[in-house]
């Protein structure tokens, strides 16, 4: 039992650094495209204004939902090995 208690602290700690590293890397990756979008377009008005509206349009989009799934598909795929190597 605190084996499985270890393996489910660690497993969080771990699972939130690759949350926070995916979570950052995709906004700044976000954040280019609109600097590059930005100046394509011919630099229309406030660049800071164009990027705050851009990333708001992110932040509210399905993207960094799906980054959720970093925590359940580990969990999920753990917990089938678990139940196939002790019930089957």
């Amino acid at each position: 039992m605190l084996a499985l208690g270890r393996l489910i602290v660690v497993g969080f700690v771990v699972l939130s650094i690759i949350y926070v590293i995916v979570s950052v890397w995709s906004r700044l990756t976000r954040r280019r495209k609109l600097i590059r979008a930005w100046e394509a377009e011919g630099r229309p008005g406030d660049r800071d204004e164009y990027l705050r509206k851009g990333l708001d349009e992110y932040d509210d989009s399905f993207r960094p939902k799906l980054i959720l799934l970093v925590y359940i598909v580990p969990v999920v795929v753990i917990t089938l090995i678990i139940y196939l190597t002790n019930f089957h």
